[in-house]
């Protein structure tokens, strides 16, 4: 591949983030909040930024101060921002989010006529697509029109001018009219994708085809109850097309699923949680930035894993994702890779 000016464009979900300073408190005992930035692959561009790549976003902001935060804080992280496009009529997505450990964490989407939602194929015809080594989509950029016309593009592009595709899953039940939709979608992606990236939920509600599989309480909405066999979910998902799937497993470590059939399992780093929030999403910062190192497999997931863990042990998403000091110094403290 020639030299590109970016390693990886990340095209999606933005948002402020308010999450809960009352660490512990039932949703309505809490007392305040701490703004921050989040959205999927808003949290990935930092992520891979803090690592040491150089990293666009291509998101959509309102014409209101909440954008102007949003990306104030992009701007500060020396993320290329000029994608970036303004929406007129549409407001700044916004998530406020309770902090109960060791496994509660309610959120609410503020999403009703979002911005981001509104990125159009024309957006991803001014981004650069073809000077990035690698693209991420993410599931919720598929949920909705014209977003999802617009990331599929970006996807069908990405193949043809050989910059690598990667699908973080990204399932929010409440985003979808029907949850067999994510199923439908995400499905038909797949032969674009090289790389898809989920925990076992996502990966099993991407083969959903019978709603009564699904079962979703309020608490639960950001991470459902699917039941159904994993491997054959796995399999579903290979023969789509895509050349790996990374199963991010949380204290378990991740396992690495290959289209040829080899699986490569990668050791977690244990830690105490604090915040599961956002962790998925530093996992796949330092996954893809060793990936674009060519890290191998498993030191790549390794590396995701050691960034996952970190930021479970923080208080946010995009604010609190590691540089690569940070992520030595702590693999160093627990025996190196």
């Amino acid at each position: 591949m020639s030299e590109r000016t970016y390693d990886i464009l990340a095209i999606g979900r933005s948002s402020i983030d308010l999450y809960s300073n009352d660490i512990g408190a039932p949703f309505p005992e809490i007392r305040s909040f701490g703004a921050f930035v989040g959205g999927c692959p808003t949290n990935i561009s930092v992520g891979t930024r803090r690592l040491g790549l150089q990293s666009a976003v291509l998101t959509a902001l309102g014409e209101d101060p909440v954008g102007d935060f949003i990306l104030k804080f992009l701007n500060d992280e020396d993320i290329e921002t000029k994608f970036v496009s303004h929406k007129p009529g549409h407001r700044t997505s916004a998530v406020v989010l309770g902090i109960e450990p060791p496994d509660r964490f309610p959120l609410v989407y503020y999403r009703d006529n979002c911005a981001d939602i509104e990125l159009t194929i024309d957006d991803v015809l001014a981004a650069p697509i073809a000077d990035s080594r690698g693209l991420l989509i993410s599931g919720t950029g598929l949920s909705k029109e014209p977003s999802r016309s617009a990331n599929l593009f970006a996807a069908e592009y990405a193949q043809s001018v050989g910059t690598t595709v990667f699908l973080d899953l990204d399932f929010r039940a409440d985003q979808w009219h029907d949850p067999r939709a994510f199923g439908v979608v995400a499905r038909s992606v797949l032969r674009l994708v090289d790389i898809a990236l989920g925990t076992e939920e996502e990966v099993k509600a991407a083969t959903l085809s019978d709603v009564s599989q699904l079962s979703i309480t309020h608490s639960q909405i950001s991470n459902p109850d699917i039941e159904g066999d994993v491997n054959e979910a796995i399999e579903t998902i290979l023969r789509g097309g895509s050349k790996a799937l990374v199963m991010k497993r949380g204290v378990e470590g991740a396992d690495v699923y290959l289209s040829g059939g080899q699986v490569i399992n990668a050791d977690p780093f244990p830690v105490e949680v604090y915040n599961t929030l956002g962790a998925g999403d530093a996992f796949a910062s330092g996954f893809i930035y060793g990936y674009l190192k060519d890290w191998g497999w498993e030191r790549s997931a390794r590396l995701g894993n050691a960034t996952g863990a970190i930021v479970v042990t923080r208080h946010g998403c995009a604010n609190f994702m590691p540089t690569m000091r940070e992520v030595e110094v702590f693999v160093e403290e627990r025996g190196g890779w």
